[in-house]
């Protein structure tokens, strides 16, 4: 037998023992008070806290402490799908003993009742706290948050774009309560910015380890026209469209995809703004290394042309080498023209390589050099003396640029327009884009220049017109042109001469007007100068001497005969009184006989 120590209940109640009563003798009534004071005490309308010792896929059962156990329906757990047995649950006592003398307690009431408080909680100290999403609303969803509903704008779902946002209803989800409107009682929740804290931290921690030159995996997350956005696993680099590849690039989708995954470098990064440069072409060695060292000058290359300006066309002979084609090496025409005019992007063509700089990276190439430069034998093709028809291209104050052949061009000097009608520009004569007789007049080849006449095909009329326009005929004419020194006249078959004001002057008086036409005398003939002056008024002024002449010449004859008859005629009588008087009577006398 062992010896073991026998401790005394403290609280034996020796009297009863000793007057021959026991515990069970007491009455019902004392034994339910002193079970009663042994449990906890609890009031309707109470928020306390149970345990959860039981639960299904419908109820939990909780304790409270209380003389029975409550049972809570699991859809007022449903912000909570990690709820299990032994969880410390608040609950609100809507009845302590129902008239089954069930206890009545409801989680959803609880949460309630404390929710307004914990939600200003959450905000001031920026608790992160869980929520469940009950459905789609305008602009986002609702979420019941301590049993309050708040609001999750769809901006505030992810740092990503939402499209579909059924796919969260019915999930349970962190949040930061981000704003509170007392009045209204209106809670405003983010799951963003959970996002955006987690994002920064990765981003802290992968920009600390980054150097330049280092080269990473990551995956297309977005393209733009300027770039492409690569995720390095948390933090975003750019691509630049100048960095994706060594040759020309007109939209970043032509190189990459979205969702690929690819290898690129880090060109920098700046800690403070977190950005981060990024490249891929330069993975790959320079086209320009790797371009045929036997390319030389001279030499003929194929390309496809890759950008147009009006000043040239940028071909790619290879990917990566360009070479520039300036438009005054696209034809040997020397007439200021556009590129546009003879290329546009994307035609495959051949050229001839004029420049090579390797150190540079620079090529130059040419288009006309692939024909024979047409001044090459230009004195045997357009020989002094040649006649051609050339083409009307352009005009100035001095005389009309016409085109052979494409680059050979030469002038026609207004004054070798015509040999008689005077003219004052080339518009007056012919039209830019109409065919022209010429004759090459000279040749200046360094220069690449033709002189060209047009009236040099006929012959120079002027020695026939001396005979016909001798100093002193006379020829009608009609005025097509008045100017304050003269007029111009036309004296037909392209003749034209001049007279100046005051061989204008008619007969009357008056100045002879435009589109009057009236008798002309020459009065000057310049077969050297092609030039004729005429005179109007010398005709009526020349007759107007001759008839004075004429008179002058009479009166000079008639005297010399009058002397001669004064000397044989008697000297004439002298009248008397007497002989008037007897003229009287005589006179009376006729009167009667009459």
């Amino acid at each position: 037998m062992s010896n073991q120590i026998v401790t005394p209940l403290a609280d034996f109640d020796w009297d009863a023992f000793e007057n021959g009563t026991t515990a069970a003798e007491k009455s019902a009534e004392e034994l339910t008070k002193a079970y009663d004071e042994s449990l906890g005490q609890v009031k309707d309308q109470q928020v306390i806290e149970g345990t959860i010792i039981a639960m299904n896929k419908r109820e939990a059962v909780v304790n409270i402490g209380y003389k029975s156990d409550g049972i809570i329906p699991m859809s007022e757990f449903r912000y909570n799908p990690d709820i299990k047995v032994g969880d410390t649950v608040e609950v609100f006592i809507e009845n302590a003993e129902d008239k089954k003398g069930q206890l009545v307690l409801s989680h959803r009431k609880a949460r309630a009742a404390r929710a307004w408080d914990r939600v200003n909680e959450a905000m001031e100290n920026e608790e992160i706290i869980k929520g469940f999403v009950k459905c789609r609303t305008k602009g986002g969803m609702i979420v019941d948050v301590f049993g309050l509903e708040a609001f999750l704008p769809g901006s505030q779902i992810d740092v990503k774009p939402i499209r579909d946002y059924d796919i969260f209803v019915g999930k349970t989800m962190e949040f930061k309560v981000v704003k509170i409107n007392p009045e209204y009682k209106n809670v405003v929740v983010s799951h963003k910015v959970l996002i955006e804290a987690e994002l920064e931290q990765q981003k802290k921690e992968i920009m600390s380890k980054l150097e330049k030159g280092q080269v990473l995996e990551g995956t297309v997350k977005n393209i733009t026209a300027y770039g492409v956005f690569i995720d390095l696993g948390g933090v975003d680099g750019l691509i630049h469209i100048t960095d994706l590849s060594w040759g020309r690039v007109s939209h970043p989708s032509e190189v990459v995809e979205p969702f690929q995954t690819l290898n690129v470098v880090i060109l920098d990064f700046d800690d403070e703004k977190k950005r981060i440069a990024l490249g891929l072409k330069q993975l790959q060695p320079h086209p320009w290394d790797a371009l045929d060292a036997n390319l030389q000058v001279g030499d003929k290359v194929t390309g496809r042309v890759v950008v147009m300006a009006d000043y040239g066309a940028f071909v790619e002979v290879a990917p990566g080498v360009e070479g520039l084609i300036h438009v005054s090496e696209m034809t040997w025409s020397q007439h200021v023209r556009s590129a546009q005019d003879f290329l546009k992007v994307g035609d495959e063509i051949e050229a001839v390589i004029l420049t090579l700089d390797r150190e540079e990276r620079k090529m130059s190439l040419g288009l006309k050099q692939l024909k024979a430069d047409p001044w090459a034998d230009i004195e045997v093709r357009f020989p002094v003396g040649s006649k051609h028809t050339a083409k009307v291209r352009n005009f100035t104050n001095f005389g009309v640029f016409v085109e052979l052949e494409e680059g050979v061009d030469g002038l026609i000097h207004i004054s070798d327009l015509s040999w008689t009608k005077k003219i004052k520009h080339p518009s007056e004569f012919t039209q830019i884009g109409q065919p022209i007789e010429v004759q090459v007049l000279e040749i200046d080849k360094e220069n690449r220049r033709l002189s060209l006449g047009h009236k040099q095909l006929e012959e120079n009329p002027w020695a026939a017109l001396e005979t016909d326009y001798a100093v002193g005929t006379i020829h009608q004419g009609t005025i097509t042109e008045l100017m304050e020194k003269g007029a111009v006249v036309s004296l037909g078959e392209g003749i034209e001469g001049f007279a100046t004001p005051r061989h204008l002057v008619k007969e009357d008086g008056s100045q002879a007007k435009a589109g009057e036409t009236l008798d002309f005398k020459v009065i000057e003939f310049n077969k050297e100068n092609r030039r004729i002056i005429l005179s109007h008024s010398r005709i009526h002024e020349d007759d107007t001497k001759a008839e004075r002449k004429a008179e002058r010449k009479a009166r000079a004859t008639r005297a010399p005969r009058a002397e001669a008859e004064n000397v044989a005629l008697p000297a004439p009588e002298k009248t008397t009184l007497g002989d008037l008087e007897a003229l009287a009577a005589l006179k009376e006398k006729l009167a009667k006989g009459e």
